[in-house]
């Protein structure tokens, strides 16, 4: 059980390295009069920094590393499902499955309770969306390509977790909109991602390794999303500015309104 306790602790310390090279943010100009659901605004786009993804490449690469390892990272693997099925061999709870939404949850419950983010509710939700499209398009194609079989050997999709990567999507995501107004809030999330990768292997449902790599794709998911999404909205956002005015006329013996602008 100690074993347990250390290794997904090294689930938290890189958690940490991510949070430390994603301290730089951008600045988003707060919404109109029109509320804080929708602004037209553009977003400023953000720089890539190789710095911000070693943390989720790390995590990724040690969970492949471990599907074609026979070796010590296999038998990590083993070795922490026999000690949790030993200690709980009748553990089911399936809170696992609600629990991955809650920091994103969290953050329309802030946002509603009058405790802004970085970005306003259209925007945030459009760089959530985003993420789950990464996130669930790169973890569908990664399950089938690898196939492996659950510890419970129910099914041969068990790399990576997919709840797990869909809570710690979540937890940066939180951690995104909420870093700069309260650090507290932002960590939060990573505790709650944490628990569900957790529940996961004590459900029996995934391997120690595939719960790393899934917090990897989860993380890495939300990185792009916001470096991404920028670009994906200036793309349906106009920045036409003029001068017009609309005057009556008469001439030649027609009549009509005639409207003159700078573009």
């Amino acid at each position: 059980m100690v074993r347990f306790f250390l290794t997904v602790s090294a689930i938290f310390i890189f958690n940490l390295f991510a949070f430390s090279q994603t301290t730089e943010s951008i600045l988003i100009t707060k919404p109109d009069s029109l509320g804080s659901w929708y602004t037209g605004k553009e977003i400023p786009k953000r720089k890539f920094k190789a710095t911000a993804f070693i943390a989720p490449v790390v995590l990724i690469g040690y969970g492949f590393a471990s599907v074609y390892d026979h070796g010590a990272l296999r038998q990590l693997d083993v070795s922490t499902k026999a000690e949790l099925q030993e200690d709980h061999p009748l553990f089911a709870a399936h809170v696992d499955d609600y629990l991955q939404f809650v920091p994103a949850a969290a953050v329309y419950a802030l946002n509603l309770s009058g405790i802004k983010g970085k970005h306003n509710l259209f925007d945030a939700s459009m760089l959530y969306v985003t993420s789950v499209a990464i996130m669930g398009a790169s973890t569908h194609f990664v399950k089938q390509g690898v196939g492996r079989m659950r510890p419970n050997e129910r099914g041969n999709n068990s790399f990576p977790s997919g709840h797990t990567a869909s809570s710690f999507m979540a937890a940066e995501f939180l951690y995104q909109e909420y870093k700069d107004v309260n650090p507290l809030i932002g960590y939060a999330g990573y505790f709650v991602a944490t628990a569900t990768g957790t529940l996961r292997m004590y459900n029996n449902k995934h391997w120690f390794s595939d719960v790393v790599a899934g917090a990897g794709f989860g993380i890495a998911s939300t990185k792009i999303s916001y470096l991404v999404y920028p670009y994906i909205k200036s793309l349906f956002t106009t920045k036409k500015e003029g001068n017009f005015t609309l005057m009556p006329f008469r001439g030649q013996g027609a009549t009509g309104l005639m409207l003159s602008g700078k573009f």
